[in-house]
């Protein structure tokens, strides 16, 4: 939008002090919702990395002995980690269909969750990673 104003004004330019006049001024204003973008550009790194170096599992996706009932549940394995055990747990309750028709977030133990649960018959979803801590042998 440009708004043209006929007005003569003089202007003190540098040093010299000299006058500059103007006939008419031409002032542009820009809508106040308008932001400024930036551009960023991201140097190369210094070293390419051309081998990607695969990293130890740790904390709970590191393999760990686990105790005998535990043995028994996941068919002989002596070495797990606890998020694979984790999966290998709920796929045995989805398969078995053992979640509570009418509240999904309880499990109803089996024989074979039993051992594994400490003779528990029911079971909360959030209670089961608690539960296996004894099973996992340092």
């Amino acid at each position: 939008m440009a708004i043209s104003l006929g007005v003569s004004s003089s202007l003190l330019v540098g040093d010299k002090a000299s006058l500059v006049k103007f006939s008419s001024a031409t002032v542009k204003l820009a809508p106040s919702n308008l932001r400024t973008v930036r551009k960023v550009t991201l140097a190369a790194t210094s070293k390419p990395s051309t081998e990607t170096k695969k990293r130890e599992p740790r904390g709970i996706t590191k393999p760990r002995r686990v105790s005998p009932e535990m043995q028994a549940f996941l068919g002989g394995v002596t070495e797990i980690p606890r998020t694979q055990a984790l999966k290998e747990i709920w796929a045995y309750i989805k398969q078995h269909d053992l979640q509570d028709p009418a509240d999904k977030k309880v499990i109803i133990c089996d024989e074979k969750l039993k051992q594994i649960f400490g003779g528990r018959d029911r079971v909360g979803f959030l209670e089961i990673a608690g539960l296996l801590n004894p099973h996992f042998l340092k």
